[in-house]
C-alpha cells in the first residue's frame, strides 16, 4: 500500500473497507463537527454502516468513478479527501474533504487535496475538478481558495439536510489554470488509489 507523506507526522493513504473499525472510531470523534457538511457522517454509526460507506467508495474506485483516502496524523485517522464523482468521459470530477478537530489548523486537508487535484488533472487527464460546499462552511471554501479554485456560482437550495434546503457553492479549477505540484511529485497511482 502506498502512503504519501504530508509532513508533520501526517500521511495520505487509501481508505478501504477492511479499515471500517478505525473509520467508525474516527467518525465517532468527528461526527458532531463534520455531520452538517458530509452527508454520510450521520449514516456511519456502526460497523455495518461504516463498512458500507467504505465499500461504496471501493466499488466506485473499481469502476474508476470515485475514490476515498484517509489522512492519518501520528498514526491516527483524523480526516480524508475523496472524489465524490470521477467521470473520465467528460473529464470532470468532484473532490471533497472532512477533518476531525484533532487535525485542524495544520493545513492537512489543503496539502492532501492539492495532491489529489494534481493527480486528477496531470496524471489522469481530467479537465475540471469541482469542489462543492455550503456557503457557511468557511473552512471548506478556504481550502478551495487555497487550491486556486474559482467560485463559479451558488446552486440555490441544492443541498437538503435534516428537512432544510441549503445553498451550495460551486468552485472549480481546470487543467490549463492549475498551478499545483510540479511533475515528479508523488501522487496516488490509478491502480492503487483505493
Amino acid at each position: 500500500m502506498f502512503a504519501i507523506d504530508l509532513g508533520d507526522g501526517a500521511q495520505l493513504r487509501p481508505l478501504e473497507p477492511w479499515q471500517a473499525p478505525e473509520f467508525l472510531a474516527h467518525m465517532d470523534r468527528a461526527r458532531e463537527s463534520v455531520d452538517p457538511w458530509i452527508p454520510w457522517a450521520s449514516l456511519s454509526t456502526d460497523l455495518a454502516s461504516a463498512t458500507a460507506t467504505l465499500q461504496r467508495y471501493a466499488d466506485k474506485a473499481a469502476r474508476d468513478a470515485g475514490r476515498i483516502h484517509g489522512i492519518w496524523l501520528d498514526g491516527t485517522l483524523v480526516g480524508g479527501i475523496l472524489f465524490v464523482s470521477f467521470d473520465t468521459g467528460t473529464g470532470v470530477c468532484e473532490a471533497g474533504c472532512w477533518l476531525e478537530p484533532a487535525g485542524t489548523g495544520r493545513g492537512l486537508v489543503t496539502r492532501a487535496a492539492r495532491r489529489a487535484v494534481d493527480w486528477a488533472l496531470r496524471e489522469r487527464g481530467m479537465y475540471r475538478v469541482e469542489w462543492r460546499c455550503r456557503p457557511d462552511n468557511t473552512a471548506s471554501a478556504n481550502v478551495a481558495r487555497r487550491l486556486g479554485m474559482t467560485l463559479d456560482g451558488v446552486l440555490r437550495g441544492a443541498f437538503p439536510y435534516r428537512g432544510v434546503r441549503y445553498d451550495t457553492q460551486l468552485w472549480s479549477v481546470t487543467a490549463p489554470e492549475w498551478t499545483g505540484p510540479v511533475s515528479g511529485t508523488p501522487s496516488p497511482r490509478p491502480e492503487s488509489a483505493g
